[in-house]
């Protein structure tokens, strides 16, 4: 066994979690300060700690089954444990004296598809923080500083929307959240529906790179139309002037708010699975962020009778498709379109609704 007692001899002082989450809508918006529309999953991270007699902060993964060691003043090198620290440093800016810890961690989540293992083992590290420390943290101001440790010490330039699903979602309800003001709303899902998850089989291998491309592309388009975010663009007729490929990234944005604004207006699950559809249409070609394995895997799920509607889901280049199906038939669907999806020499794996 790997548990916190067999890795550090005794039982942790305290225990927190926090889950991933999926994206139903507003793919690429946040970082243009647009609406995302995020749900929760099953899955979740646990971090378990407790104050160490050692000089040193010591985590374990049990996943990795790997263990590393460090100081406040000495980052450790893992790429895991950076976000840990990114958190502890950052958590220390409330004052509280952060002593040696031993920090357990063990994750559900699935890696590098899209769901945002990330954001959940910030926000897990930080609730264990909060508890043990007694910051005087609330949830979104707890997802600002999993933000932070995540673009400063594990050097990812994300925006607030992994990090706010993470923080304040539960299973069932949809987060819609304004990425400027974090104006923010808990909303059920479309009636007599349930989400669908599936692992495309193929790594997100060029998702850091071409998220980083496609930002300072929006960031560009921006600055040729004189506006501090694509957020602020309202008209379509506005991205005329500009030139190709800024011309279709902004078209994806501008169209993407406007799809999150729509979903939100009590829509039916038929209607909200259109919306998905046309999100992954352009993904595909106005951002340019699928690839040939996701858009099979989306027109598969598209086939199916129970299926509202599906799009791949997070940075792109592989990882996960999410589908919103009629409540109850998930399971089936899923069945269905892996069976098919081998048969084209793909290799999938159902991730929600079903736990890891």
């Amino acid at each position: 066994m790997n548990d916190f007692a067999n890795i550090f001899g005794g039982e942790p002082d305290v225990t927190a979690a926090a889950r991933g989450r999926v994206n139903l809508l507003g793919e690429h918006t946040d970082y243009n300060e647009g609406y995302v529309l995020p749900t929760a999953i099953p899955q979740q991270t646990e971090v378990a700690l407790r104050v160490s007699k050692n000089k040193l902060f010591e985590i374990y993964s049990a996943n990795l089954e790997q263990i590393t060691r460090f100081t406040l003043e000495e980052p450790p090198q893992a790429h895991f444990a950076q976000y840990i620290y990114g958190c502890i440093k950052e958590a220390a800016h409330y004052g509280a004296r952060i002593p040696p810890l031993q920090i357990h961690i063990r994750s559900e989540v699935p890696i590098e598809v899209g769901l945002s293992s990330s954001a959940a083992l910030e926000v897990a590290t930080l609730r264990a923080l909060r508890q043990l420390l007694h910051l005087d943290i609330d949830d979104v101001e707890l997802a600002k500083v999993a933000q932070r440790a995540e673009i400063e010490y594990a050097g990812v330039n994300c925006g607030i929307l992994d990090q706010m699903a993470s923080s304040l979602l539960e299973i069932g309800s949809m987060l819609f959240l304004d990425t400027r003001t974090l104006n923010r709303e808990l909303l059920p899902l479309p009636s007599r529906s349930e989400i669908l998850v599936i692992d495309s089989g193929v790594p997100r291998s060029l998702a850091s790179s071409k998220y980083n491309e496609r930002r300072a592309e929006c960031e560009e388009a921006a600055r040729r139309l004189g506006i501090r975010a694509l957020r602020d663009v309202t008209d379509l007729r506005a991205l005329e002037s500009l030139p190709q490929p800024l011309r279709r990234r902004a078209h994806h944005i501008v169209c993407e708010n406007a799809r999150v604004l729509h979903a939100i207006q009590s829509t039916s699950a038929a209607e909200f699975g259109q919306l998905m559809n046309a999100s992954h249409e352009s993904l595909r070609d106005d951002y340019e962020v699928s690839i040939t394995a996701l858009d099979r895997l989306v027109a598969l799920l598209q086939t199916e009778p129970s299926v509202y509607g599906a799009k791949l889901t997070g940075a792109g280049f592989g990882g996960a498709c999410v589908a919103l199906c009629r409540a109850g038939e998930a399971t089936g669907v899923a069945s269905n379109v892996l069976t098919k999806y081998k048969k084209g020499g793909h290799e999938g794996l159902l991730l929600v609704p079903t736990a890891v």
